[in-house]
């Protein structure tokens, strides 16, 4: 049998809805008004536009391990946005009987991923931005579904570097993204209860993850790959 898209995980829906704050017209995201106690953020097309990037290095090494090129369409790359690499494998393999290496074709797409972010750059979503800066001192974290290297990295090209307390990464937690445990944990870094934070994500895996937290949340609308 098929499985899931990558966000459609059973066992962590969380005991209320995320409340979702819709983009509409041509805006990426609609920002909150209430004031919350913690403001938690995903990285990859949330605060960055790094996803068509991001593709295109997943495209390049999925080739290299010699997946064929119908693996991995755009809407199941967004089925399995913050989700870790290696995780991305394991769906890829399960979903189309493939036996590809998850850690060498994960640390592949990695490699690629920088090589790529070194040669482009790297532009921050302004819209969030904007309200980043706003905050001020408001306890802020980011809970991304990259490595901590690639992250910093990314952060550091878009020119986002020392504004958040806390980065978390999935290496930090036993579940990732869509299990609540890396929101969860950002709450309890920032010392604020979950039910007042909000979480700010772009893909089903997180919103997944921020409903199970218990948290608000605020939709961030994503642009086309191409």
């Amino acid at each position: 049998a098929i499985p899931a898209a990558c966000g459609q995980t059973a066992g962590f829906t969380g005991k209320r809805r995320c409340g979702i704050i819709s983009a509409v017209m041509n805006k990426r995201v609609d920002l909150p008004e209430k004031k919350y106690e913690g403001y938690i953020f995903d990285l990859d097309g949330t605060l960055v536009d790094s996803m068509p990037l991001h593709y295109k290095a997943w495209r390049k090494a999925l080739a290299r391990a010699g997946a064929p090129e119908s693996v991995f369409r755009e809407d199941e790359f967004y089925s399995c946005g913050g989700k870790s690499a290696n995780d991305v494998v394991y769906f890829l393999n399960e979903r189309y009987g493939l036996v590809l290496d998850a850690e060498s074709t994960a640390a592949d797409k990695r490699r690629i991923y920088l090589e790529m972010l070194e040669q482009e750059g790297m532009q921050p979503i302004g819209e969030v931005l904007e309200f980043v800066h706003s905050l001020g001192d408001a306890p802020k974290a980011i809970a991304t579904g990259s490595a901590i290297p690639g992250a910093r990295r990314t952060l550091a090209a878009a020119g986002l570097t020392g504004l958040f307390d806390v980065i978390l990464t999935p290496e930090d937690v036993e579940h990732g993204k869509p299990a609540p445990d890396m929101f969860l944990l950002a709450a309890e870094r920032l010392g604020a209860a979950p039910s007042r934070c909000v979480v700010f994500e772009d893909a089903v895996p997180g919103i997944a993850a921020a409903a199970a937290a218990g948290m608000d949340c605020v939709r961030v609308r994503r642009t086309s790959l191409s």
